[in-house]
């Protein structure tokens, strides 16, 4: 298991890749099934404290498999056996979701993350055997992955108030672990193929969303008195998620990685991206419960429920990515969009609205296009 070339020409994700993307569909929308039946409860802070909770859980294991893969994928038999392992331990955390939230007893998630986390450390540990240059760093890895799993583990046996505390904590730890390990050496890595990595699982969060506006279909065909309402949400719902998908993909991103201050924060600041792209399609379950009458929550604070996510999504893909490569005209359009989006609810027809502001951003993105810096860098490719 040798370092692969940063610059290999047409490196894609492979066939295992997207199997394993797969995996985590199913984490990713039980999650976003808890954050709407948290959210219609009016149980607001607890449920997105626990959907933080759990996401950073999915994203981060998903994240560590990803970077490592772009360095070290041989996808030989050992190779998918271990990252199979990895995909097990998603399933485990996926069924431990729904008592992560009700009861805030988050043992399953924890032993399913730390099954996903200990087969990465077996990654690494074999990487480290013909890394060359970057051996001190995937040792690192290993050591540094190994002892936080060992936390979380005795994390378990505190009281269930501690806890709650403490995992912000072990995040911190989590995060640590790649700051020290690439300053000791940094890992090859393929901007191309990196950033295809999030494109795709963009497109998975994304498409959670389109699934919300096929039930609000379904629910407008079995409830003949909300028919309109809901029709309109679905419509509009395709129409947001089209213009989060076109300011997504607008930059191009294998350029954007290498101009923010450390590829580091291009990949944390994703949690927030896809935090928000999952929380997007909850918000729209929980606005099409307030339009039939059964959610808590008020129209105006359901309003919030969609919009904040969108805002979050529109103004990290924007700090990330845009902003770095953008005119003037663009940068200041998309940040003013989001915030527009982000006060639609104290506005009489919010999700109209929305839909209205996110199609303006993308006229501009269409009317302006890339810089000619890019799109020089663009045909040099």
């Amino acid at each position: 298991m040798v370092p692969r070339d940063p610059h290999e020409p047409g490196r894609v994700a492979s066939s295992l890749e997207l199997f394993f993307d797969l995996v985590f569909v199913v984490a990713v929308s039980i999650s976003a099934v808890e954050l709407h039946h948290a959210l219609t409860d009016g149980l607001v802070v607890s449920g997105v404290l626990s959907y933080a909770a759990v996401f950073f859980s999915i994203w981060w294991a998903w994240m560590n498999f990803t970077w490592f893969a772009t360095a070290f994928d041989t996808d030989d038999w050992l190779y998918r056996v271990l990252t199979i392992v990895q995909m097990s331990g998603v399933l485990v955390l996926a069924a431990g979701v729904h008592s992560a939230f009700t009861e805030s007893d988050f043992r399953i998630v924890t032993a399913g993350y730390v099954v996903m986390r200990l087969a990465i450390v077996a990654q690494w540990l074999r990487a480290s055997r013909g890394a060359g240059p970057a051996r001190p760093a995937t040792l690192v890895y290993a050591v540094g992955i190994a002892c936080v799993q060992v936390l979380w583990v005795s994390a378990l046996l505190l009281p269930v108030e501690i806890f709650r505390t403490v995992i912000v904590a072990l995040f911190l730890a989590e995060l640590a672990v790649p700051v020290v390990a690439e300053s000791r050496g940094a890992t090859p890595r393929n901007a191309h193929h990196i950033t295809e990595r999030y494109g795709l699982f963009t497109l998975i969060l994304l498409g959670e969303s389109l699934l919300a506006s096929a039930n609000a279909i379904i629910h407008a065909v079995q409830d003949a008195e909300a028919l309109a309402p809901l029709v309109g949400i679905a419509v509009l719902t395709l129409a947001v998620t089209a213009a989060l998908w076109w300011i997504y993909f607008w930059p191009p991103h294998h350029l954007a990685i290498d101009l923010v201050r450390s590829p580091l924060i291009y990949g944390y600041g994703h949690f927030f991206i896809f935090a928000a792209a999952g929380a997007f399609s909850a918000g729209i379950e929980v606005e099409i419960d307030v339009l039939t009458g059964h959610s808590a929550l008020s129209s105006p604070a359901a309003s919030f429920t969609y919009t904040v996510p969108i805002a979050v999504f529109i103004g990290v893909v924007w700090l990330l990515a845009i902003r770095p490569r953008a005119t003037r005209v663009v940068n200041v359009v998309v940040a003013a969009g989001a915030l527009l989006v982000l006060v639609d609810p104290v506005i009489p027809v919010p999700v109209a609205l929305t839909a209205v502001v996110l199609s303006g951003v993308v006229a501009v993105l269409v009317a302006y296009g890339p810089t000619d810096r890019e799109q020089e860098s663009l045909v040099e490719v």
